[in-house]
C-alpha cells in the first residue's frame, strides 16, 4: 500500500492530521465486509500514488469506532477532507470519477503550492462559499467566479473602472495576506477592505465607510506575490469585501486574472467535537 497510512485508533488519527499541516488529508472511512468499499480499494491505491502532494488516510470503522463516531460516519465507503485539521468536505459511496474529482478541486494548483508555504498558511479557496459571494459592475463575459481559479478566464469590470467583491466564508478563517495576479495596465490599484458586513456595500458606502484596511498595489504586486494584510485585524473573518476604487493605468476598465486569498480555517469548532468524544469517554472510567 506504500503511501497509504492505516490508522490505528483516535490518537493515531489526530497525529496524522497534525503532521499532514496545510496539505490535503483523504481519510477513507472502510470495512472489511463492505463490497463497494473493496471494490473501490484500488481506485484509493492508485489515487495515492498519483497525488503524492496530499495525505491518504485508511481507517477500518469497525477497529476505530471512536473516530467514525467523532466524524459522523454511519456508512461505507465514506471519505472525508481536511486540510490544516479542519473538515473541508465529505463524499458517500464508491464512485471513483466524483472521488478523484473532490481530490483535485482541494489539492489545489500548483500556483497555491507556494501560498501553503506562507508561515503555514495556504490558499481560502475550497472554503469559499460561492453560491453566497457577489460582485457589483463584473461583466457578463467574464463574471467574478473566473478569478477564483488560476485558469482560463479572469474577472473584468463593465460600466467604469470600479469593482465591489464581496466573499463569504463557509467557516471562519484568518486571513494572512492576498496574491493578485492582473495586467499591469489594467490591474487594482487602490483597495479598500471592509469585513464581516451583514450585506454588500454599494458603491457610496463603500467609499464613506471606513474601511479595516486600505491597500495601493503597483505593477509588482499584481504579478502574484503575497501583499501582506494587517494580520492581526483579520483573525476572525466569516465574510470579506474589496472595493477596488481606481486601476494602475487609469483607464476605464479593471481586470483580475487570478485572486488568491490566503490564510487559514479557524479549527475551534470543528477540533471540539474530538475533543468533546474523547473527553466523555475519558470521564467514564
Amino acid at each position: 500500500m506504500g503511501s497509504i497510512k492505516v490508522i490505528s485508533d483516535e490518537a493515531h488519527f489526530q497525529t496524522e492530521l497534525t503532521n499532514a499541516a496545510t496539505k490535503l488529508v483523504v481519510a477513507d472511512f472502510t470495512a472489511t465486509w463492505c463490497g463497494p468499499c473493496q471494490r473501490i480499494g484500488p481506485v484509493f491505491e492508485q489515487l495515492a500514488v498519483k497525488y503524492p502532494r496530499a495525505v491518504f488516510l485508511k481507517i477500518d470503522v469497525d477497529q476505530c469506532q471512536e473516530t467514525a463516531a467523532s466524524q459522523g460516519v454511519s456508512a461505507m465507503p465514506t471519505f472525508i477532507f481536511y486540510r490544516n485539521k479542519t473538515k473541508v468536505d465529505r463524499l458517500q459511496g464508491a464512485d471513483p470519477t466524483s472521488l478523484e474529482n473532490k481530490i483535485q478541486q482541494y489539492l489545489g494548483t500548483d500556483d497555491t503550492e507556494d501560498g501553503e508555504s506562507i508561515g503555514g498558511h495556504m490558499d481560502l479557496s475550497p472554503f469559499i462559499s460561492k453560491a453566497e459571494c457577489e460582485c457589483l459592475n463584473e461583466s457578463d463575459d467574464h463574471p467574478f467566479t473566473h478569478c477564483l481559479t488560476s485558469g482560463g478566464g479572469f474577472l473584468q469590470s463593465d460600466c467604469d473602472e470600479q469593482l465591489i467583491i464581496s466573499i463569504t466564508f463557509n467557516q471562519s478563517v484568518k486571513i494572512h495576506s492576498l496574491r493578485i495576479k492582473a495586467p499591469s495596465d489594467k490591474g487594482p490599484k487602490t483597495i479598500r477592505i471592509f469585513i464581516n458586513q451583514p450585506r454588500t456595500l454599494d458603491f457610496d458606502l463603500a467609499d464613506s465607510y471606513t474601511s479595516i484596511q486600505d491597500l495601493q498595489l503597483t505593477s509588482e504586486d499584481v504579478e502574484g506575490n503575497p501583499v501582506n494584510l494587517r494580520y492581526v485585524k483579520f483573525q476572525n473573518v466569516q465574510n470579506i469585501q474589496f472595493f477596488i476604487k481606481d486601476n494602475l493605468g487609469g483607464g476605464e476598465v479593471t481586470q483580475i486574472d487570478h485572486l488568491a486569498i490566503i490564510g487559514s480555517p479557524i479549527n475551534t469548532t470543528n477540533m471540539g467535537d474530538f475533543k468533546r468524544v474523547a473527553g466523555k469517554k475519558g470521564e467514564s472510567h
